[in-house]
């Protein structure tokens, strides 16, 4: 199975599929080549990806200036870029997957 991260040279894009409306928003684990995150956020106006957005910028410790949506706004399955070469930024992005789903 491929990581759901791929590197590019300003730093990675992130495939996933999101389940909007849930109670809380949260990572569910690995879809495939996907990571799937349940989002607190109806999918209306845009919230459900504002909101996806911004859990990525807390859970990866980043400004929300560095994440855009670039494929997907109409869609569950999505690709965001990550506009960031920290050295650790994979590592980051690794620990987003739960720990029974660990990517080897």
């Amino acid at each position: 199975m491929s990581p759901f991260f791929q590197p590019t040279s300003q730093g990675y894009l992130l495939r996933l599929t999101v389940a909007p409306g849930a109670q809380r928003t949260q990572v569910v684990g690995l879809y495939g080549d996907r990571l799937k995150v349940r989002l607190a956020a109806p999918p209306e106006k845009g919230a459900a990806n504002r909101e996806l957005i911004n859990f990525l910028a807390r859970s990866l410790n980043l400004p929300k200036s560095s994440l855009k949506l670039t494929l997907g706004a109409q869609s569950r399955s999505k690709v965001v870029a990550v506009y960031d070469l920290s050295p650790d930024l994979g590592q980051r992005l690794g620990r987003l997957v739960p720990p029974s789903q660990e990517i080897a």
